[in-house]
């Protein structure tokens, strides 16, 4: 698929909103738009979830804008959609898992499904595709980095569950978590890409960037 000139949303996190990134031109949505010539637009917002959080955040209400939310706030003329979310929902998000049949935002299942119908409603003739999370340093941890007062999955749970709902309604995943070639918990990818084991740098965004383009381009 030709990225010249085609209309690209990025609906994400603080990755998307640019986190550990030193300008915004690194940003690797940013990094897109230039080398390909596409009109992009990012739709970060740090903290953010899939899923609908049950107790308010209080210190940041803006954390709990979910994805499902914020589908209404993008703009309509998109030729491409990428989600690019997860993490934060295995990290502090208090919604549980749920499962297959769930329908509602505020189970993990049910908000990968909300969030994927409402993309197809939205924007029923553009491509829409999502990235998984990538790895993280603490990814093994049952309780989000021991976040949660119990135990709900680790993060390659959640992985599995964007995977699983994805390729219910035949949309495009580009799985970072299998092949980003950035792994944190190896002190010099971390170095390399990921200072705080979790934000990826300017040299991680270019990474993402061209990961990106390329799963792009193949559609």
């Amino acid at each position: 698929m030709e990225l010249q000139g085609k209309k690209i949303n990025f609906l994400g996190d603080s990755i998307t909103e640019g986190c550990s990134v030193s300008v915004p031109e690194n940003y690797y949505w940013n990094v897109i738009g230039r080398e390909q010539g596409a009109i992009v637009r990012g739709y970060g917002i740090g903290g953010t979830r899939i899923a609908r959080q049950k107790k308010p955040t209080v210190d940041n209400p803006r954390q709990d804008l979910d994805f499902c939310m914020r589908v209404d706030e993008m703009d309509p003329d998109a030729d491409i959609v990428v989600v690019f979310g997860g993490t934060n929902d295995w990290g502090h998000g208090d919604a549980p898992l749920g499962t297959p049949d769930d329908r509602t935002p505020h189970t993990f299942y049910g908000a990968c499904h909300t969030l994927c119908r409402k993309l197809i409603e939205k924007y029923p003739s553009a491509v829409i595709a999502f990235m998984t999370p990538l790895h993280r340093e603490t990814e093994d941890d049952l309780r989000g980095g021991q976040r949660k007062p119990a135990d709900v999955g680790n993060l390659l749970t959640y992985v599995r569950i964007i995977r699983e709902v994805t390729e219910f309604y035949s949309l495009p995943v580009l799985d970072l978590f299998a092949c980003s070639g950035m792994y944190p918990k190896v002190e010099a990818h971390k170095k390399l890409y990921m200072p705080d084991g979790l934000h990826p740098n300017d040299a991680g965004h270019a990474v993402i960037a061209r990961k990106l383009t390329n799963f792009l381009l193949s559609l």
